[in-house]
């Protein structure tokens, strides 16, 4: 899997996580990708090696939760995180905490998330990202 794969499929797992308790997050991450690969029998989705790399990064993201929305509703005028859309939220998230803990350059996380927005978010996420995390990195 590319680098962009392994982002979008910690995307997706991160916006499942926001549906269901804290105390199921390994149980929920282990359906979730078997739900995935089961999808389609003849061509695994998350291929099994790519698990325990994504698994660590939706929970060290979920962890920082609290943290990472503090930032956001402190920096992204008008906009609190329960007023933004699930997807949105969730790239957001994502970006941030590559940029702050990972140390991936703030243009291509936005980038990445743009793009990832471009795929499962609404026709204005592009812009609400690039905007919220331009804000968030100044």
């Amino acid at each position: 899997m590319t680098r962009h794969e392994i982002r979008e499929e910690v995307f997706k797992l991160l916006f499942q996580v926001q549906f269901h308790d804290a105390e199921g997050l390994s149980d929920q991450l282990q359906l979730a990708a078997q739900e995935a690969n089961n999808f389609r029998e003849e061509e695994r989705l998350i291929p099994e090696e790519e698990l325990p790399e994504i698994r660590a990064k939706v929970e060290a993201i979920s962890e920082q939760i609290p943290k990472l929305d503090e930032e956001i509703n402190s920096k992204v005028e008008g906009w609190k995180t329960g007023r933004m859309s699930k997807v949105d939220l969730t790239l957001i998230r994502l970006a941030l905490y590559e940029i702050q803990e990972e140390g991936l350059a703030a243009g291509i996380a936005i980038n990445e998330a743009v793009e990832i927005a471009k795929k499962y978010g609404s026709d204005s996420s592009p812009s609400f990202i690039n905007g919220a995390l331009a804000r968030l990195v100044k």
